[in-house]
């Protein structure tokens, strides 16, 4: 009886521990993308303004665009515009939005690339989106969108090798 306690004991320490190894996800989606159109038609010296009726309309559209990635997370600049875009997809599925700081881009890298997340979804700006995206990707392919393009979204999916991740990218519109 003691052997079957110690066997059975033994097989579930190594189950668990075996659980820390394979928590590191080794197959990475990272989704990127600006805010939605942002309310213009209010004060323009508003540095955080709401989002337009056109802005909603694409916010909601995002749900059907990343659907195929399913997120396990989503993550926001604190900007309104920014929330406001994941908002939509966050109450279907029924996720909190997460705050990350756009002024410290590898911060956020270095959190999407942790293991924590299999799929992640990101909201940021214009400067800041190919910024990340380029800083994922480990290369200066990206430039800054446009002030009135709204409609780009950057798939960055890593498989996470031992001596070098293979990388690959794409840049989707919706």
């Amino acid at each position: 009886m003691k052997i079957y306690i110690s066997l059975l004991l033994g097989l579930f320490l190594f189950a668990f521990a075996g659980g820390n190894i394979f928590a590191q996800h080794r197959k990475l989606t990272i989704i990127l993308l600006r805010h939605a159109e942002k309310d213009l038609a209010g004060d323009v010296n508003n540095p955080d303004p709401n989002l337009s009726a056109e802005g909603n309309l694409r916010a909601q559209r995002l749900i059907e665009a990343v659907r195929k990635y399913q997120p396990d997370a989503i993550f926001s600049s604190q900007f309104i515009r920014t929330r406001a875009t994941a908002a939509p997809l966050a109450r279907k599925n029924r996720m909190m939005i997460q705050i990350y700081n756009h002024r410290n881009l590898k911060e956020i890298a270095e959190l999407a690339m942790s293991g924590k997340f299999k799929r992640i979804l990101i909201v940021g700006h214009n400067t800041t989106t190919p910024a990340l995206a380029n800083l994922l990707i480990g290369q200066d392919k990206y430039k800054p969108l446009a002030e009135s393009e709204y409609d780009k979204i950057w798939v960055v999916k890593i498989k996470k090798k031992k001596k070098q991740n293979k990388v690959k990218d794409k840049v989707i519109t919706y």
